[in-house]
């Protein structure tokens, strides 16, 4: 449905051009009152208007009030302090508000691309993969409840010399595999010589090695110039690799709840990289720098430096910046997309800044926007860690999180609730709740602690309280003989009023959060939906209510809280539980 801030911002507009400040549409914004003590809504046009035009605030709002209170006769329009613009609803207005359209509000529609995740090949999921993937996830579900025809593409790193790396030291290892028999004719082995655990214990063994090594690293170079060239035996390796790490990323982003439409990687964009150095040489934008091919990036208005961008290094190799403007042709040309959203660690602003304008030097016009979001951080405020110092995989995290949950669970619930398999399920999607809820709760580009038992509460600010405020709400109507409520009476008790405000409020939220791209506006207003609730819940009497009005009018609050925080959870990612 049109939302109620959208209604009332296009009545303030209305009464600017009545009053001759047709100019100054920007201002007519209404938001949800910073003092719902005293109003619902508010506008401070007048503030900003008195100030451009030099009149009185006060008497700038005054007009409008005398203007909006015949287009809205069931809202209370008042004047407060120098010029604050007010606005309370009446119980009529709300009800009224139900009945309108609860289609969601159209907006242009344009084809857009998530590109988040980005995990290499043969290296373990760890903690740094987990906001990427959250954040991008929740951003995703927003575009495609707007409507937009929505590509997550996960853009694995898949290609480069840690492949070449990789080949060496199982050549070394296993040098009488026939993947490094130059003559074997084929067909190589359809099981891959080595595990994900195996090429996760060989890696960084063989990236010290090269790096104290120079004719190992010699070698590695070699290997993976010949993979670049079609070797077939390092390209069958390369698959094994390839396919034994992505099904332990769909394995455990699955756990999270987090989905690809695209499993592409870097090596897919290879073939693109010459036609693509040749449109910019024709553009006359390519210059030469000892042996290397470059794209100056300055630009008047920098107010610091700007860096060249490498198109082509000097030995003839390409750095992520040219794939990353390969991806994007492609994105451009073969998927058509309109916006591309990368979800991307804050510490690339740098790298994303050159390929945007790199590409607005070829003549791009795709809308970019780069999400860049900051590090979770254990309790010394550094990234987090395991005991030990290393970098903690994220089956790891899960699975404390899990077992945390288990742990919770058997202090609050009797045992015989739940089956053996029941308490598994369940326990796993209140750790993932608890580890969704404590990322997107913070503005992306916020840096954030990480506090187990913190988020894990199943009170307060917490995803695990959420599907306790669920749960409860569900069982209500469960427990109801009345199926089907609806909204009774004409006159509210002020926590009815509050709790049917609140649910009215959501399609303004999810908008807002669509808008600037923040999921934790989302998590805002489902922790305030939750609480307002909880209010309501202690005030009013639902199911031993005798008074058969009450009884159906409080069930049918009930379940629009149910519907609407069913709704955020699911943008936010966080799956339902039946009971805790």
């Amino acid at each position: 449905m049109v939302s109620i801030e959208t209604q009332l911002t296009q009545k303030v507009y209305s009464a600017f051009q009545a009053l001759g400040f047709q100019d100054q549409r920007a201002a007519a914004t209404v938001k949800a009152s910073d003092r719902p003590d005293l109003s619902d809504y508010q506008c401070n046009a007048a503030l900003s208007i008195g100030k451009k035009i030099g009149q009185n605030p006060q008497e700038i709002a005054i007009d409008l009030q005398k203007h909006l209170s015949g287009a809205l006769p069931d809202v209370k329009i008042f004047v407060a302090g120098p010029g604050f613009l007010n606005f309370k609803l009446s119980d009529q207005f709300l009800r009224n508000a139900l009945k309108r359209s609860s289609k969601i509000p159209k907006v242009p529609l344009e084809t857009v691309i998530f590109d988040y995740g980005g995990p290499n090949v043969a290296k373990p999921l760890h903690v740094g993969h987990l906001r990427s993937g959250i954040i991008g996830e929740c951003l995703k579900r927003l575009y495609r409840y707007k409507g937009h025809p929505v590509i997550a593409d996960i853009h694995l790193g898949d290609w480069g010399t840690q492949m070449g790396m990789l080949i060496i030291a199982l050549k070394h290892k296993h040098p009488d595999l026939p993947y490094f028999d130059s003559s074997f004719q084929g067909p190589y082995p359809e099981k891959s010589p080595v595990s994900l655990e195996g090429l996760q214990e060989i890696y960084p063994e063989i990236s010290a090695a090269c790096a104290a090594n120079e004719s190992l690293a010699a070698e590695a170079r070699e290997a993976t110039y010949e993979l670049q060239q079609g070797r077939p035996g390092y390209r069958a390796l390369w698959q094994h690799f390839v396919t034994i790490s992505m099904e332990d990323m769909k394995k455990n982003f699955g756990r999270l709840g987090v989905s690809f439409d695209q499993w592409f990687g870097e090596s897919r964009y290879q073939q693109r990289i010459p036609e693509l150095i040749q449109s910019f040489e024709r553009k006359g934008v390519v210059q030469e720098s000892q042996g290397a091919l470059v794209i100056s990036l300055v630009e008047e208005e920098d107010k610091k430096e700007m860096p060249p961008l490498i198109l082509k290094k000097s030995d003839g190799g390409f750095l992520y910046s040219t794939t990353d403007l390969a991806t994007l042709d492609e994105r451009v040309h073969t998927f058509k997309a309109d916006h591309i959203i990368y979800v991307v660690d804050g510490r690339q602003s740098l790298h994303f800044e050159q390929v945007f304008r790199a590409a607005k030097k070829l003549g791009y016009t795709v809308k970019t926007d780069f999400i860049g979001f900051g590090t979770m951080n254990g309790a010394d405020n550094k990234p987090f860690k395991t005991r030990l110092g290393g970098t903690m995989r994220l089956e790891d995290l899960i699975d404390s999180l899990k077992e945390e949950a288990l742990r919770k669970m058997s202090e609050t619930s009797e045992k015989d609730n739940f089956s053996e398999d029941e308490r598994e399920e369940i326990a796993e999607k209140i750790g993932i709740a608890a580890l969704k809820f404590a990322d997107l709760q913070h503005n992306p580009v916020q840096n954030y602690q990480f506090d187990l038992k913190k988020f894990m509460s199943f009170e307060g600010k917490t995803g695990p309280y959420l599907l306790y405020a669920l749960v409860r709400v569900m069982s209500i109507l469960e427990k109801s003989d009345i199926k089907t409520p609806s909204l009774k009476g004409e006159v509210l008790l002020s926590q009815e009023r509050d709790t049917l405000l609140k649910t009215l409020q959501a399609e303004e939220v999810i908008d807002r959060a669509y808008k600037n791209l923040s999921p934790h506006i989302l998590c805002d207003y489902a922790f305030e939906l939750a609480q307002t609730f909880s209010r309501f819940y202690q005030a009013c009497p639902i199911l031993h209510e005798e008074d058969k009005t009450k009884k159906e009018t409080r069930l049918f609050l009930c379940e629009q809280v149910s519907k609407t925080l069913n709704t955020i959870l699911n943008l936010l990612g966080i799956m339902p539980v039946s009971k805790m």
